[in-house]
């Protein structure tokens, strides 16, 4: 084989870092998104609205794993090995608390130690409701006593009544854990994810705190868009699966008129929805609502023989799919599914 000369050598020479830098670039930049992949901190949320605020504030950094995925609820969860190895694994774990999560309380004691937990319902600037009682509200066991003729009725409450996250006496007992069905608490517990992950991922900082401020924003955007959705059934009585939507009652003025249980995890007895389908009537109740996880038949039981027309709510997505945008998803669904049912009826 001859060697190039002259002219030919200089062509040559000319041409050869053209072609090889690509060629030689192309393993560094597989391994320098490698390591941004491995330098993502190992990231545990406990339900999908939680994961869904967590997912966009981790937008470019990575993705957080998720616990009670599938239309599985929080309220009925039992642990698997997966879930365990992820806890025991985690840089950060976020969840709403022992009064929401209660399957999680003696795990995290036992797995998650090398971790940074953050308790969300314990976020600066929550608004916080009681438990509702009386009326078509069943009582609510937190283990104390409760007088049925000075229980709080149904749609007197008002921000005043309200406690807040850094004023309240932290008792999971005596408020009501879906939180996050007010978008202003969806920003408040933004805001503690945001820190807590910025204390744990400093070099990632910036980018958290670029993608906290774009979800602000949307949540802001939000909370306008349901305002109008929700504005035409204000007035509408409705009767809930259970007492779940507390937060997006406060927030826009719709009537909650009461609920088939507080409690999902046990299944009503024939006295209780015999009360509820009475209620349904002398309430004039426009809507039952059932819920994706629970028993159907007993919204049928209820509004049998009567006018009122059936829903579904889904408070905690169980048939949505996980995401950043899950979230937005969600509150939609929830005042789409009341404007509808509580139109045509």
């Amino acid at each position: 084989m001859k060697r190039a000369k002259g002219p030919a050598l200089k062509i040559l020479a000319l041409r050869m870092p053209a072609l090889a830098i690509p060629v030689l670039a192309i393993p560094a930049l597989l391994f320098a998104g490698t390591m941004r992949a491995a330098d993502a901190p190992v990231v545990v949320t406990s339900i999908k609205p939680i994961h869904s605020l967590v997912s966009a504030i981790m937008q470019g950094v990575g993705e957080p794993e998720l616990i009670v995925d599938g239309a599985a609820s929080p309220h009925t969860y039992n642990l698997k090995p997966s879930n365990a190895r992820a806890l025991q694994n985690a840089k950060v774990i976020f969840w709403v608390g022992p009064g929401l999560e209660a399957f999680l309380e003696k795990p995290l004691q036992a797995l998650g130690r090398d971790a940074s937990i953050a308790e969300l319902d314990n976020a600066p600037g929550l608004v916080k409701l009681p438990f509702r009682e009386g009326g078509a509200f069943e009582p609510h066991d937190d283990g104390g006593e409760h007088d049925s003729a000075s229980a709080t009725p149904e749609h007197e409450h008002d921000h005043a009544e309200a406690t807040h996250g850094a004023e309240a006496d932290h008792d999971h007992g005596t408020f009501d854990t879906h939180l996050w069905l007010d978008p202003m608490n969806a920003k408040a517990m933004a805001a503690m994810i945001t820190t807590t992950l910025v204390a744990a991922d400093p070099a990632n900082a910036l980018t958290y705190q670029g993608n906290a401020r774009a979800l602000d924003d949307r949540l802001d955007a939000l909370d306008t868009e349901l305002k109008g959705i929700v504005a035409p059934v204000k007035g509408k009585p409705f009767i809930v699966f259970h007492d779940a939507y507390q937060y997006f009652e406060h927030r826009y003025g719709i009537r909650v008129a009461g609920s088939i249980t507080v409690s999902p995890e046990t299944i009503p007895g024939a006295e209780r929805v015999s009360e509820i389908h009475r209620k349904v009537g002398e309430l004039g109740a426009t809507c039952v609502f059932a819920e994706p996880q629970f028993e159907p038949r007993l919204v049928n039981v209820v509004i049998e023989g009567t006018s009122a027309k059936s829903g579904v709510l889904d408070p905690e997505a169980a048939t949505l799919k996980a995401g950043p945008d899950l979230y937005f998803t969600l509150m939609r669904g929830i005042a789409n599914s009341m404007k509808d049912c509580l139109s045509s009826a």
